[in-house]
């Protein structure tokens, strides 16, 4: 069974296609014949030794991936979810050793598995678990109501732009940054106001919002320089585990979405809004196995809109 791993951590060219043993799904697992594993920030990290420390208990090969999309190929006992033989799926997978998303067969807990967006590719579908899934828990951390106003960086991006229409489909007024060239992309997302990127991010926010807005979720990493467009009293939530210095009553919070892993509910609710137009799936690119090193270049350069896709097929 083919994968993408890596026995050393390094640069891109590290990643090769390797061969792992099939695996069987055991009570209250489902296996899926994986046909697209979407690309991830996290997975850079998995690859370039920054996690090195926690993979180190294992023996190589290192598989990275976050993303899938399949087809069910065997369901173990006791399963009840109603997923079966032959199913068009989808599941968000937390890495461990060469347990991860970049490899044709995986075994999953059933609870983190469902259906794949109706009408949707296995390429599209690999594109909406763990980004919405982020996305989602963002704005419950946040804990803004409809109505209310939230600042997000990093909008263009797969994480931004999910924050953007699941808070428009929350009924909350969006203000995001982007590049000119991402303008229109922002607007047909639904951001009420698009804004410069840049320098400055709080000080164009309050030109809109004087007091300040009532959440920011930062996918830009912006950190301490995106706090000051939070209102006294707001709340501010950040990827990659920044969380602010208490001051002027914020609360801050950490996006982690291992939180929300083999949460069926969740994920199939954002299932059903991908369905409804609610959430747009975005593909940048697709490559080989052979050539998943092409695709960790392609967006540690950045500039890529929506994901690149490992295609298994």
């Amino acid at each position: 069974m083919r994968a993408v791993g890596l026995m050393v951590h390094g640069g891109p060219e590290v990643l090769e296609v390797v061969d792992l043993e099939a695996i069987t799904a055991g009570p209250g697992q489902i296996r899926i014949r994986n046909f697209a594993a979407a690309v991830n920030p996290t997975d850079i990290v998995a690859r370039d030794g920054t996690r090195a420390k926690l993979q180190s208990q294992f023996p190589p090969p290192y598989v990275p991936g976050m993303d899938a999309a399949g087809v069910v190929d065997q369901v173990g006992q006791g399963v009840t979810t109603g997923v079966k033989v032959g199913d068009r799926v989808m599941a968000m997978v937390v890495p461990k050793a060469s347990h991860g998303a970049y490899r044709e067969q995986l075994v999953l807990n059933q609870r983190a598995v469902v259906p794949a967006p109706a009408g949707t590719t296995h390429l599209q579908a690999s594109t909406l678990p763990m980004n919405a899934l982020t996305a989602r828990l963002s704005l419950d951390l946040l804990e803004l109501s409809p109505g209310q106003v939230l600042g997000v960086t990093g909008g263009p991006g797969a994480y931004g732009g999910y924050v953007i229409e699941l808070a428009k489909a929350a009924g909350l007024t969006v203000i995001a940054d982007a590049a000119q060239s991402d303008r229109a992309r922002l607007q047909t997302l639904g951001a009420d106001v698009v804004i410069a990127r840049g320098e400055g991010f709080a000080e164009r926010i309050r030109e809109h919002f004087p007091d300040g807005v009532d959440g920011v979720a930062d996918g830009a990493l912006l950190n301490d320089k995106a706090i000051p467009a939070v209102k006294d009293g707001g709340a501010f939530t950040a990827i990659r585990g920044f969380r602010g210095e208490p001051q002027r009553e914020i609360r801050f919070t950490e996006t982690w979405v291992t939180q929300y892993n083999e949460r069926y509910d969740l994920l199939d609710a954002l299932r059903q809004q991908a369905e409804q137009g609610q959430l747009t799936l975005r593909v940048a690119d697709t490559v080989p196995p052979e050539r998943a090193g092409d695709a960790h270049r392609r967006l540690a350069a950045g500039g890529t809109r929506g994901r690149m896709v490992i295609d298994f097929t």
